[in-house]
């Protein structure tokens, strides 16, 4: 073995070697259970970021676990076509070449795509490899595959006719400069600094005015009518009056709707359906006219004085014309929450537009049902209510993007319109018999329609292939918050009503990656962090670690240069005292005949060990499983057994059983650390010298720990001695003995229960004397029912000892005065925090101790 760890060259080495045999495929044989993941698809765009650096080895954990207890486990990788962003990033590419999609036309720009494709469009999955994903890139697949289109384009076809699709008219998001309409997670929410404009609008008899409060006057040329609260008994005689709407003059009337907040500003709410989501719910309520005053531009497209204004230049006429004819009642600073593209970065229109819809309602029903059946868990298990809540509430589904790329609608028309659901254009025609089909739907469908057939069409369905049998349901599927609703929820409605079963028995939902001053991670704000530049440094194994240690119940994740530290640390802990036994072991070690009680303790720690990271690997407690280990490790079995083990090591006689026990430590805790440090694990369990091992950690078996390995009286018996150590360390400490220099003799009164070897090898002690010193000076500790007696004649320097406490002694009594002044000025104790009040109170009585004990031990040495 090399001295020093090389992540680099260990990672490059075995991850190829892994694919070479083969283990990430799933074996032919059909009598062991089954685990299954199908990837959340990263978009053909996407290079790796922090939540990636999570998302993907979490899943590569689950399936490496999972293999090693037994079972034939599936993790299929793919990716999305990412309709918007995959267009977005080739008009670019169009623009700086000084040409545009709409110049060389449909056909031509998705064959720009497609070639795009060919050349960039596995940067991801090329980096998923670097992290260790042992996914089955035999079994990748992509959401515009031939077979895959074709389930999409089937599943719409059967929707559709089954009356789940239908074509209207809604608000959806719509994006002015993509020109386009976007679902809700290609949107961003913020808070902006704005205005809130109040606006008299009179009635028609003259009889007075109500006030309306906007942050969108320009929308008021599209108003329909007014709505208050039917409690509101401010405006009970005032329901069904007309009013005039300013600059306008058109008629509207004051209608009663739950919808209006009668606490929040006069109570009344302008009604404008076109352009506000809650508005056209009131208007489809209230069969009200729906005017559109925004084109696709977001320009203003009604006849008159404001035609042709861009919506921001509509709203500063528009306040100047109220102001000057005396409409403006007053302007207020106002926070708006603003929805922005994320993809262009526009402010998004909500827009009255026609567009192809799903009836989610419908589908959401068995849905609700089956995960308050228990079909279906949710981790953290706090996401279920959020789940069917927004099931509960779900509203239809805008599947219509107005995109190149992508699965184009498969509706076909004729020259008067009528249309058809089909595969091609030919079963179109047969459809439409005598009447001359003319064109297709020049939209595409969501990406999200397409990701939502994920878990099963991959395998895939519609046809029933072996895959399909063995693989569907699949077993978990790890995702982001922040998609239950968009992606999740599609899943669920799509495996239930189309695969006839669940897509997946568990949602894990994992934590987002911030900054460690908790500010989110954005290439575009300058916040972000390369995981590729942490793995070329440090290597691919320390960052999952640093990233999976902190993986449990939370859901924020604070990444540190200074944890990465602390795992690459770790990693070459593991590595220097693997090293360490290795070196001193020849060659595999039979079971020794019996343990001495440190033996027991750490075969019982393992035991123990063994249990907890089992039990929080089931429950996806990953942060719990690696602090386990770690203590495991580092203090149990580094800090502690193998220091007390070199005595015995460096004896031939025993160093048999150490030898047996080390290697049962290293090799169990190696294959527990696997799935979450896979090739560091690979490297060093290629070189333990033990019967029977597999060919690859990979697919070694879980460490199975016999219950004789479980001493609870060992544990308790061994843990006493180490707190009785840790005292008379902390004596050492306090008197200034290194722990280079070793005692020669130490008295103890109480029973160490033969373990004074322990206490010797680990206090840095030559002899261990039962009883107390009858001449000299000494000084003492008590802890665990043990007296402890330390002879320091011949140790210590008494008058460098008594310039240390004289030193000590002024710097406490310093502290203490300031300490005293502060509590004794009222002006701190009443106005500062009781908390802090408590801690300063605290702090005093500790330097009073401090002095005591200092004065204790001056009068050691002051003794003639």
């Amino acid at each position: 073995m090399p001295t020093r760890y090389d992540a680099s060259s260990t990672e490059q080495k075995w991850y190829a070697r892994w694919e070479e045999a083969l283990l990430f495929q799933p074996s032919p044989d059909g009598a062991k259970p089954v685990y299954t993941i199908t990837i959340p698809p990263p978009n053909i765009t996407g290079s790796l970021h922090m939540g990636h650096a999570l998302c993907y080895p979490l899943q590569d954990l689950l399936g490496r676990y999972n293999r090693m207890q037994g079972k034939n486990v599936l993790v299929l990788p793919g990716q999305d076509h990412a309709g918007i962003a995959t267009q977005s990033v080739v008009d670019k590419q169009l623009r700086k070449q000084g040409t545009s999609s709409a110049q060389i036309g449909r056909d031509k720009f998705v064959e720009r795509v497609w070639e795009w494709r060919k050349e960039s469009g596995d940067t991801i999955l090329n980096q998923l490899r670097t992290l260790g994903c042992g996914f089955d890139w035999s079994r990748s697949r992509f959401t515009l595959d031939e077979k895959y289109a074709e389930a999409v384009l089937k599943v719409f076809i059967d929707w559709y006719k089954r009356g789940y699709i239908f074509r209207g008219k809604r608000v959806v998001n719509w994006d002015p400069k993509l020109q386009t309409s976007v679902s809700d997670i290609e949107t961003l929410r913020e808070t902006r600094r704005g205005k809130l404009y109040h606006i008299r609008y009179p009635y028609k008899d003259g009889s007075g005015d109500v006030v309306i409060a906007t942050t969108r006057p320009e929308t008021m040329l599209a108003d329909v009518a007014v709505a208050v609260h039917p409690s509101d008994a401010r405006y009970k005689d005032k329901v069904g009056k007309t009013l005039l709407l300013p600059l306008v003059n058109r008629e509207i009337r004051i209608i009663a709707d739950p919808y209006p907040d009668p606490a929040f500003g006069t109570g009344a709410v302008k009604i404008t359906p076109a352009h506000d989501a809650n508005d056209y719910q009131v208007g489809v309520r209230h069969n009200l006219d729906m005017p559109i005053i925004l084109d696709p531009q977001a320009r203003i497209c009604l006849e008159g004085p404001y035609f042709g204004l861009e919506r921001n230049e509509a709203r500063k006429q528009v306040i100047y014309d109220l102001e000057n004819q005396g409409f403006m009642v007053k302007i207020e600073d106002h926070d708006i929450p603003i929805v922005i593209s994320d993809r262009s970065g526009e402010v998004i229109e909500p827009l009255l537009s026609e567009q192809w819809f799903c009836d989610q309602p419908a589908l959401a029903k068995p849905v609700i049902e089956a995960v308050k059946r228990g079909e279906v868990k949710f981790h953290p298990a706090r996401y279920e209510r959020i789940f069917i809540e927004w099931m509960e509430n779900i509203r239809e589904w805008c599947l219509s993007r107005q995109l190149w790329w992508g699965h184009r609608i498969p509706v076909y028309y004729t020259e008067d319109g009528t249309h058809f659901a089909a595969l091609t254009w030919e079963d179109a025609q047969a459809q439409a018999g005598d009447n001359k089909i003319v064109r297709q739907d020049e939209d595409v469908l969501d990406t999200w329609f397409s990701s939502g057939l994920w878990p099963f069409a991959t395998l895939g369905w519609p046809e029933k292939t072996e895959d399909l049998e063995r693989f569907y349901p699949t077993s978990c599927l790890v995702t982001d918050r922040n998609i239950i609703n968009l992606w999740v929820a599609r899943m669920m409605m799509m495996g239930y009503d189309l695969a006839g079963a669940k897509p997946f028995s568990d949602v894990m939902i994992y934590a987002t990656v911030m900054r460690e001053d908790g500010r989110r991670m954005s290439k575009s704000l300058g916040t972000g962090v390369d995981p590729m530049e942490i793995i070329n440094t440090i290597g691919a194994d320390a960052l999952r670690y640093t990233l999976l240690s902190q993986t449990g119940e939370n859901q924020e994740l604070r990444y540190s240069e200074r944890k990465t530290e602390e795992a690459r640390n770790f990693c070459n802990k593991i590595w220097n005292a693997t090293r360490f036994v290795l070196m001193n072991i020849e060659g595999p070690v039979s079971e020794p005949g019996s343990f001495t009680t440190v033996d027991k303790w750490l075969l019982s720690r393992l035991y123990q060990t063994e249990k907890a990271v089992r039990a929080a690997y089931d429950g996806y407690d990953i942060q719990s499983a690696c602090q386990a280990m770690y203590k495991f490790f580092w203090s149990e079995l580094c800090d502690w057994y193998i220091e007390v083990s070199k005595p015995r090591l460096n004896d031939p006689s025993a160093k048999g059983t150490p030898q047996w026990v080390l290697l049962q430590a290293v090799d169990s805790f190696l294959r527990m650390m696997h799935p979450v440090m896979p090739h560091i694990t690979e490297e060093l369990y290629s070189h333990l010298p033990i019967e029977g091992k597999s060919d690859f950690i990979m697919s070694a078996p879980w460490p199975k720990l016999p219950d004789s390995f479980d001493q609870p009286d060992s544990e308790t018996e061994i843990e006493r001695i180490f707190e009785v150590t840790r005292a008379f360390r902390a004596l050492r400490a306090e008197l200034d003995l290194q722990p280079i220099k070793t005692i020669p003799l130490v008295y103890v009164q109480g029973d160490l229960g033969g373990n004074e070897s322990v206490f010797a090898s680990q206090g840095w002690v030559v002899e261990v004397l039962q009883g107390r010193p009858t001449e000299g000076k000494f000084v003492s500790t008590t802890v665990q029912g043990i007296d402890i007696h330390l002879p320091i004649s011949g140790l210590i320097d008494a008058e460098k000892e008594l310039a240390r406490l004289n030193k000590e002694e002024e710097k406490a009594q310093s502290d203490l005065v300031k300490i005293e002044a502060r509590l004794s000025n009222p002006q701190f104790t009443e106005r500062a925090k009781p908390e802090i009040v408590e801690k300063e109170h605290a702090t005093l009585q500790a330097l009073k101790d401090q002095l005591v004990k200092i004065n204790e031990r001056r009068k050691l040495f002051d003794q003639k």
